[in-house]
């Protein structure tokens, strides 16, 4: 079986390696960049990785041409960064120059980083279909649920999007219970980077209100050291921790403000020291890896007294877990519940039914379902459909070229707070 990763030079492909080297239906994997060191970089720590493993690891091959990756692939990973780390920088610092919270995927970055991903990312799409017209495309690229959405114009519900932040709340959650997370059935329902989780049942019962009413539980879980236990219970429900920049946004931008560099600087230099090395790739990855690992969303847990991330955090994985478990579920193993980023459908009440959402799904040999989800409700729903309305707009405006509908992107966004700062915020995205 082959599985395809597109930008396959970048940082975090091993971490997939290494999961499918460890058992996985996987035979070969075709790396695809647009930049040749870059995939000379990471082959060298994969074929490292492949002689460490205990088992037959699956063959790589590396190549800058897209239709030789796609052609005859079971599955696509799409792991893109239009612009690269280099763009990521620009997104966050117009956005802080303007007063306004720098974030590759929350905000104004986040619209920025959509509009410059969703041609490409659509532009693949047509690829696939032309040469892997059964595959099935897994999409980690950011913003997740908007290039999600746009590729779904092509592929169909053959696109389905992934993050590990909806896991890690419910394991996190699990763990301050005391239950195992496999036996529990979850609610969680919103948008990517914007969700809840709302319910943790087992046998019926659901333990949450168990967990709201317990402070020294409560305060193992990061999500609610991020935003605080009198908020969390005021909601009534865990948020995913990108709700952070939402709900304490004047301190978001006051924390990243007052660091050195951004999250996006700090990768650049980082990233450029690895890739420029030679020798010894798996140990330097190693060493660059846990760093990142530890710095992980650093500037908020600083302003909010979260403290640093709980060792089985780190140790836990991230989305290359959620992948590969997807990945099994679709190729014949046996079914599974998973929170992923689907088409609604009729999913969540007050959404489109083309508009791409997170909740539960079971996935399996037969696709990928979305569950029957509790509307939202109130401020919740409001929220959710006042991004997603933000999310459409700036699809259209990257597909379309409308300055128009760009700006109605910038300013209808939540966080950013006026029409004028909107119109000068897509001037400096726009300026070379």
């Amino acid at each position: 079986m082959r599985l395809t990763i597109l930008g396959g030079g970048g940082f975090r492909v091993p971490l997939v390696y290494r999961a499918l080297a460890a058992g996985s239906p996987v035979t070969e994997v075709v790396l695809h960049d647009v930049a040749p060191a870059r995939l000379a970089a990471i082959g060298a720590v994969l074929a490292e990785m492949a002689a460490l493993a205990r088992r037959d690891a699956p063959a790589v091959r590396t190549t800058t041409d897209l239709d030789a990756a796609l052609a005859g692939a079971r599955f696509v990973f799409s792991a893109m960064r239009v612009g690269g780390l280099a763009g990521r920088t620009v997104d966050e610092r117009v956005a802080l120059d303007h007063g306004l919270l720098g974030q590759e995927t929350t905000g104004p970055g986040g619209i920025a980083y959509g509009l410059r991903t969703v041609p490409v990312a659509v532009r693949v799409a047509e690829r696939v279909a032309a040469l892997a017209p059964d595959a099935w495309v897994v999409n980690f690229t950011n913003p997740a649920g908007m290039i999600t959405e746009a590729m779904q114009r092509v592929l169909g519900d053959r696109v389905v999007g992934i993050c590990d932040s909806p896991a890690g709340l419910v394991h996190r959650a699990a763990r301050a219970l005391g239950v195992p997370p496999d036996g529990l059935a979850v609610d969680y329902v919103g948008l990517n980077h914007l969700g809840w989780l709302r319910a943790l049942r087992v046998d019926g019962v659901d333990l949450l209100p168990r967990l709201l009413a317990d402070d020294a539980a409560l305060a193992t879980v990061e999500e609610v050291r991020l935003v605080g236990a009198d908020w969390v219970r005021a909601l009534g429900a865990l948020p995913n921790e990108y709700l952070y920049y939402f709900y304490r946004a004047r301190e978001a931008v006051a924390a990243i403000r007052a660091a050195p560099s951004t999250r996006g600087e700090f990768l650049l230099a980082q990233q450029e020291r690895f890739y420029a090395g030679h020798g010894d790739a798996l140990r330097r990855w190693t060493a660059v890896r846990e760093e990142r690992d530890a710095t992980y969303m650093a500037e908020g847990r600083a302003a909010s007294g979260a403290g640093e991330r709980a060792v089985e955090d780190v140790a836990a994985g991230g989305y290359e877990g959620v992948a590969l478990d997807l990945v099994a579920a679709l190729s014949g193993g046996p079914a599974r519940a998973m929170i992923l980023d689907v088409r609604n459908g009729s999913t969540v009440p007050g959404l489109p039914p083309e508009a791409v959402v997170e909740v539960p799904c079971l996935a399996g040999p037969h696709g990928v379902t979305p569950l029957a989800t509790a509307p939202l409700t109130g401020a919740m729903l409001g929220l959710v459909q006042q991004v997603k309305a933000v999310e459409q707009d700036t699809i259209e405006a990257a597909l379309t070229g409308s300055s128009a509908l760009a700006l109605r992107a910038f300013a209808q966004h939540p966080l950013v707070d006026s029409v004028a700062v909107a119109q000068d915020l897509l001037a400096a995205y726009l300026r070379p």
